[in-house]
């Protein structure tokens, strides 16, 4: 009866948050949660390469390795196509989109102060509903009722929406989605419609007030989703108050990836039973935009295990999608992927997320709270499929008893891992009762197949 009921909840999209029911763990109960989590990307950074350059389709079909089903695109922001002034620009990215697998999210970010004049919020609501209907005409209603459609980007924060107050967002939201909805409605079929907001910026002061007054004071049949932002921390290492040394904010960033648990678990409660999905919109290690500053934390083998971290959290707290900042950036700090296609270790990482740990499955999570330097998620799929992935949180070598802590299935053989002691990269090897890391590092022990090889950009 259980599993049916989370099939009915899958179905609608909805359901109750991160469960308290229990799993058994060699001969232990243990926390248990049925995944509900699915991928997603920001694609706003080297957008024209995923649009336009010459290794595209390997950039879409390494979105599909990751079992990537929304792309985020930010409308009327300067660093995406300029959909009012040159849509011919916008069609191919959502082109690209699609044949990537994926539905869009069409974010529509921010107009200039002042955000009360009624002339200005009635010109931005019938711009996004000109978008909406263009894309209607273009792709159908079957097609585009399924896609996401976001009102604003961080109305919370200061550095990109100054002045904005909730009361201010709200009628701003209001007079759009009543917009889109008069578009959308005759398409939907009596499907709940996507849209959402209000993308809040976690860093900021009552980011959840925001989230809050979203879902409780908003017309119910206007919102389909709500968005929140959260990076690891956006300060370089000894300014702002950070701490200067660096395996102390290497710590520090990785202690708090139970935040996104908390979180998520926050929201999925307010939402529960209201067909509202919960969205992490944005994510990432760190978020300076100076290479020189945050890719050491993003694309290295330390961002693939805080990735990976996070994803468990993520789907420990209930979230329904997740979307990484950012898919590719050409010599950014931020991408899975450099340039044409080049992957990080979050790449990988993500990857044997994706494979393993799928949508549907049973979770349960052994460990209890004395683990500090690992985290530990077990998977239950269909047919028999079995998976433990590891998360090694410290850069000091250790070995873990798996064997010891959970009931491995005598069909576990596979050990896939990220930092461990025979190489770089994602090395195959036989389980023998224990995984080693020689530092930060990610593992799967599994009776699965392995994902399939990837071609490597020349």
């Amino acid at each position: 009866m259980t599993e049916r009921v989370g099939e009915v909840y899958r179905a609608r999209g909805d359901g109750p948050p991160a469960s308290t029911s229990q799993a058994t763990e060699a001969g232990r109960a243990v926390p248990a949660v049925t995944m509900r989590l699915c991928h997603g990307v920001n694609a706003t950074l080297n957008w024209r390469a995923f649009v336009e350059g010459p290794r595209r389709e390997q950039l879409w079909r390494r979105l599909r390795e990751l079992e990537t089903r929304v792309v985020r695109i930010l409308a009327f922001d300067p660093r995406g196509p300029d959909l009012m002034g040159a849509w011919e620009t916008f069609t191919p990215f959502v082109e690209a989109v699609l044949r990537s697998g994926a539905v869009p999210m069409v974010t529509f970010a921010q107009f200039e102060p002042p955000y009360d004049e009624p002339r200005a919020v009635r010109g931005y609501a019938t711009r996004c509903a000109e978008i909406v209907q263009r894309c209607l005409d273009r792709w159908g209603g079957e097609s585009v009722r399924e896609w996401y459609w976001c009102v604003w980007n961080q109305p919370n924060s200061e550095w990109v929406s100054a002045g904005m107050t909730f009361e201010l967002y709200r009628r701003i939201y209001e007079e759009t989605a009543s917009q889109l909805l008069s578009r959308l409605g005759p398409h939907l079929m009596g499907r709940r419609p996507r849209l959402g907001g209000p993308a809040v910026d976690g860093f900021q002061p009552f980011w959840h007030d925001w989230v809050w007054r979203f879902v409780h004071e908003l017309d119910n049949a206007l919102v389909g989703f709500v968005a929140w932002h959260r990076y690891g921390d956006w300060r370089e290492p000894g300014a702002w108050g950070a701490p200067a040394e660096e395996p102390i904010f290497r710590s520090l960033l990785l202690a708090r990836t139970a935040e996104y648990q908390s979180r998520a678990l926050c929201v999925s409660r307010w939402v529960q039973g209201r067909g509202i999905q919960n969205i992490c919109g944005e994510w990432n290690a760190h978020s300076h935009h100076e290479a020189r500053v945050s890719r050491r934390f993003n694309q290295t083998t330390f961002g693939a295990a805080y990735g990976a971290s996070t994803l468990l959290h993520l789907a420990w707290g209930g979230a329904d999608l997740e979307l990484f900042w950012s898919a590719t950036d050409d010599g950014g700090p931020f991408g899975l992927m450099i340039g044409a296609g080049n992957p990080t270790p979050g790449f990988h990482v993500r990857r044997l997320f994706a494979h393993h740990v799928r949508h549907g499955d049973r979770l349960s999570f052994p460990l209890g709270p004395d683990y500090h330097d690992l985290d530990l998620v077990v998977a239950h799929g269909s047919r028999g499929r079995w998976s433990a992935l590891l998360v090694h949180k410290t850069d000091e070598p250790a070995r873990y008893p798996v064997a010891d802590w959970i009931d491995v299935p005598p069909s576990c053989r596979r050990l896939s891992i990220l930092g461990g002691e025979r190489g770089e990269g994602t090395v195959e090897a036989g389980f023998e009762g224990s995984v080693a890391f020689r530092g930060y590092g990610v593992a799967v022990v599994t009776n699965a197949d392995p994902p399939e090889a990837h071609d490597e950009p020349a």
